[in-house]
């Protein structure tokens, strides 16, 4: 017997690589998109944070999603800003 998938379940594989997608951003920096655009398509937004925190106070269950969420898109931030710290250093060098 087959088992049913589990979006959640395949929703938090997807939280297992950040640096897949810190890499996919580097390579949009790398083709000319400005690293203050990209931080901002990476970062979570305030209002966003907002309307997050008001639904996991409606659906308790939902915090602990909510946060890896953020804790995910802090981590894929984090990886790029030292991919873009490592361009900088080597373009200095060159």
């Amino acid at each position: 017997m087959a088992t049913q998938p589990n979006p959640l379940e395949d929703a938090l594989q997807d939280f297992q690589f950040p640096q897949r997608e810190a890499a996919f951003f580097y390579g949009l920096f790398l083709r000319g998109h400005t690293a203050e655009e990209l931080r901002r398509d990476i970062e979570v937004p305030g209002a966003v944070l907002a309307k997050w925190d008001r639904e996991s106070e409606r659906q308790p269950q939902l915090r602990p999603l909510l946060e890896r969420v953020v804790r995910y898109r802090q981590h894929v931030l984090a990886i790029f800003e030292n991919l873009v710290a490592h361009d900088a250093s080597t373009q200095k060098l060159q």
